[in-house]
């Protein structure tokens, strides 16, 4: 275990961005043309990672008030003390390459082995790893999710596969996705235990019911539409982002309706990481505009009401965290920083 001193970095996120820099909004499936809210950049806060080129990615804060993340090519689990500045360093098994990580009620730190095909338990206070093989069909956990009980469920890209790790007897289920070449990635779970999952290798959501493993899988209108990320809110609509096309998009189960809007970069923004607050508005990042920009969507009103340009010219965001009790997202960037959001009330 190591650790290391950082200092944060205060972007002046607003700085050239202006109102006159947006084109109206238009609705993909009405096809009409909305003017779009008053741009409201929000406050990003980094904190350079001190080692380098390891991609920290998917933080998780913990009770502690402790941000965990993993460290993807470093090949390591870490946290940041954000009042301190000072990071620490857990050792893992060589060749794990972590993909992401959560953290239980009871502070464990569980992250995907998505190179060596398991997924490990942190104890934090002993340093002690508790190792979960996988089944054969699954060779590379890629994203984990809670579902608030004692199952943990995972995306297996390249496998094909979702599974469910029975934290309390440590067996797995494995639930093989239909369709060919399906590379399920985002990951989340509803408030009635239901499963939600993009296949970002077809143009397809689907969903697993936790307690018969059946998957059913809905078609996306436009077949090119390849979803990294999910997120749900509280009225049960699940939505996406489409990183070939530029589009965010909801899928309304009761009806198994979809409706998209284009995102304020156009069709070459390719949108990955993404979230939801406490206030039911959407946040995504912009990744192929240039710098990366946070972008924040209100389905009350469907506008896209903040932009923020943040970072160097090119510093990918895979996954966001939002934490309620500080009203924030956090997220890792392939620059070599831990950020956080303060979102606006």
């Amino acid at each position: 275990m190591s650790s290391h001193m950082s200092a944060p970095v205060l972007l002046c996120a607003a700085a050239g961005l202006g109102a006159t820099a947006l084109m109206p909004a238009r609705d993909a499936q009405q096809g009409t043309d909305r003017p779009r809210a008053a741009v409201a950049p929000v406050e990003i806060r980094e904190w350079e990672v001190p080692w380098e080129r390891s991609r920290p990615r998917d933080p998780h804060v913990d009770g502690e008030g402790r941000v965990w993340f993993v460290g993807q090519q470093g090949n390591y689990i870490a946290f940041l003390d954000p009042e301190s500045g000072k990071f620490t360093q857990f050792a893992i098994d060589s060749g794990t390459h972590p993909h992401n990580l959560i953290v239980d009620v009871a502070g464990m730190v569980w992250y995907a082995g998505n190179r060596n095909g398991m997924i490990g338990k942190l104890d934090p206070a002993s340093g002690r790893i508790t190792r979960y093989p996988m089944p054969e069909a699954i060779r590379d956990p890629h994203t984990l999710v809670h579902d608030g009980s004692q199952s943990i469920w995972f995306t297996a890209q390249q496998s094909g596969y979702v599974g469910r790790l029975n934290t309390a007897t440590g067996t797995v289920d494995a639930i093989e996705v239909p369709t060919g070449r399906s590379r399920p990635y985002g990951i989340i779970v509803g408030k009635d235990g239901t499963v939600w999952f993009n296949e970002f290798g077809a143009n397809k959501l689907a969903s697993i019911d936790p307690e018969t493993l059946a998957l059913t899988e809905y078609e996306q209108p436009n077949p090119r539409t390849r979803g990294r990320r999910l997120a749900m809110t509280s009225d049960g609509a699940v939505w996406y982002v489409d990183y070939a096309r530029g589009m965010l998009g909801r899928f309304d189960p009761a009806s198994k309706s979809f409706k998209e809007w284009t995102n304020p970069g156009g069709a070459n923004s390719m949108p990955y990481a993404m979230g939801v607050d406490a206030s039911d508005r959407l946040w995504f990042v912009e990744t192929g505009v240039r710098p990366n920009r946070l972008v924040g969507f209100d389905p009350a009103t469907e506008d896209f009401f903040s932009i923020t340009p943040f970072g160097p010219e090119s510093n990918t965001v895979r996954h966001l965290y939002y934490h309620a009790p500080d009203n924030a997202i956090w997220f890792g960037t392939d620059a070599g920083t831990i950020a956080r959001a303060s979102l606006p009330d």
